[in-house]
This record gives C-alpha cells, structure tokens and sequence, in this order.
C-alpha cells in the first residue's frame, strides 16, 4: 500500500472517531435530561453532564479561556500529528496521535459549538468521587491515543538503542 494512502487511513480513522464522539454527544443532548442516569451495565451508566472547565472542571469559571486553550492544544497536537504522519514507519505512534487528534478536536468543537463539552459516560464505584466523574469518547480516545504514542516512543527508542549497539559491535 502506497503510504500516501496509509496517511489518509490515519487522517480518516480521526475522522470518523470524532464523528462517532459527535454522534454520541448528539444523542445524549437529544434524548437524555441534566441529571438524568440509564444503566448500560451494572458498572457503567450514560448520563448528561455539561463540563464548561477542562478535565475535571478545571477552570470552569473561565469558559472563555478553557476554549482557547482547547483551540491552541488541539493545534499544536495537529502540528505534531502532521509530524509525526510524514516518514513511513511507526503504526503505534501515528496510532496514538490519530486518537488523540480525534478527542481533542471533538472536545475543542463542543466548547466552540454548544459553550461546553458533552461527557456521557460513568462509572460506578465504591468511591463516591470517582462515580461523580463522567467522561465522552474523546476523553478515552486522548488517554489511549496518549498510552499508544508513548508507548510506541519508549519501545522504538529502546530499538534504536540495540541496532545501534549491534552496529557499533559490528564496527569494532
């Protein structure tokens, strides 16, 4: 496969994550009130929740500020997403910035859209803090898109370090 096509895959994976964060999003603000909880499983409900701050509400009071670092964060991240797609190689890497290329936009199009971000989904636990959190797509696609980029870069550095070695010793 030609890796300008394998780009485009990547790019459009993104795409269709932030539809599906989208689509969810919609739904929840459609057909759920504030407040209002419907078990999926024992352990995981879907709930409508507004969060006008960053994660964990931090900076609610500055929504105006909360959406510019969103737009600045979710540029950046492009930028290195664009980076990171050029040389051929590295599946997990470009992976990982797939996924969270695809959270931070769904998150930064809701706070310039509807003036919040739409979280959804809920766990419950023992612990009452813990149960009071509510995530979306986006947020578990920026977590495991982050994992995946780090992950990929100890592992290819850690590579890179032995072929050098065998060079080296190949050398002497």
């Amino acid at each position: 496969m030609d890796i300008n096509m394998k780009r485009l895959g990547f790019l459009g994976g993104s795409t269709v994550l932030f539809a599906a964060d989208q689509l969810m999003k919609t739904y929840v603000e459609q057909n759920m009130d504030k407040g209002e909880e419907k078990n999926l499983t024992d352990r995981i409900v879907l709930r409508r929740v507004h969060n006008k701050g960053m994660c964990l509400n931090l900076l609610d009071g500055e929504p105006g500020l909360v959406k510019y670092l969103s737009l600045f964060s979710a540029a950046v991240l492009t930028v290195i997403y664009a980076i990171v797609l050029a040389p051929a190689g590295g599946f997990w890497k470009k992976k990982g910035f797939a996924l969270m290329a695809a959270g931070a936009w769904s998150n930064t199009f809701d706070r310039w859209t509807r003036g919040h971000v739409v979280d959804y989904v809920g766990f419950r636990s023992k612990n009452n803090k813990v149960s009071s959190i509510t995530y979306n797509l986006g947020d578990f696609f920026l977590a495991a898109g982050g994992a995946a980029a780090l992950a990929a870069s100890l592992f290819s550095s850690r590579k890179t370090e032995r072929k050098q070695k065998i060079q080296n010793k190949d050398m002497q």
